[in-house]
């Protein structure tokens, strides 16, 4: 795979974002090769998943030249490449064995959206984290259902209106993360979890995560459907352009104010 790396030892899925050049950013060749690997974890003899990102960010969200030519393509190749991403969220949350993952330097957009549709997250302190879609012009939308399920409404409502970015410890705080530790630390805490989920029996492991989800549903095809319209739409408009273009070319986007 060109963008992800997939390696298995001993009953472990290791899924590596791999395009540290672009620190991570997802685009339509990263997302078919996650639904891709995602596929994989359907095999009996995969007891779990471990998603990682290579080098110094986990993953800075979707890659905003990626957006923008999306966005100005028309309404047709705009909502197919929204259907893509949704499509590759759900394939992850759909994961039927335990998923890890593991988050260093910045978790941004879609970065954070991975580490929602995740059992447990790791992250290393001082982790960025945001649902920085408005502050392009966008929506979180194709993630907004695997935020909820991990951080409730009143928290999505707050960060997803202002588009902040908080820190490893606050995204602890609303559930987002399980545990926070030095960036040194974080292959022996992975592996200390993962040690945990060994002892577990799989099938058993595999059922329990069925009964949690069926508590809390995750979005049908068809509500990913009308998600990836909706950040499709979002992002051919005026003020979706207008935003990936300023962020491009480094410069404020016009509706940006300074407070007194």
């Amino acid at each position: 795979m060109a963008s992800v790396e997939v390696r298995q030892h001993l009953g472990e899925l290791r899924i590596t974002l791999s395009r540290p050049q672009r620190r991570n950013a997802m685009d339509e060749v990263m997302l078919d090769e996650l639904i891709a690997a995602a596929a994989l974890a359907d095999d009996p003899a995969v007891r779990f998943v471990r998603l990682d990102g290579a080098g110094s960010v986990f993953c800075a969200g979707a890659d905003i030249e990626w957006m923008r030519r999306a966005g100005s393509s028309g309404d047709e190749v705009n909502l197919a490449e929204a259907r893509r991403l949704a499509r590759c969220f759900l394939a992850l949350a759909k994961i039927p064995c335990p998923v890890l993952c593991v988050v260093q330097g910045a978790a941004l957009g879609g970065g954070t959206g991975l580490a929602a549709v995740a059992d447990v997250v790791i992250a290393a302190e001082g982790t960025r984290f945001g649902f920085t879609e408005v502050r392009l012009g966008i929506v979180p939308a194709v993630i907004s259902p695997f935020a909820l399920r991990k951080i409730g409404t009143s928290a999505a409502l707050r960060w997803f209106q202002s588009g902040a970015v908080f820190e490893a410890e606050r995204a602890r705080a609303m559930g987002l993360v399980h545990e926070v530790c030095a960036e040194s630390e974080l292959e022996a805490t992975a592996a200390r979890e993962l040690s945990e989920w060994r002892l577990g029996a799989p099938e058993a492991q595999r059922v329990a995560k069925r009964l949690a989800s069926s508590l809390a549903p995750l979005p049908t095809a068809a509500q990913m459907d009308l998600l990836a319209e909706q950040i499709a739409r979002q992002r051919a408009s005026s003020e979706g352009q207008e935003g990936l273009r300023a962020f491009l070319e480094r410069r404020k986007a016009p509706w940006t104010m300074e407070s007194d």
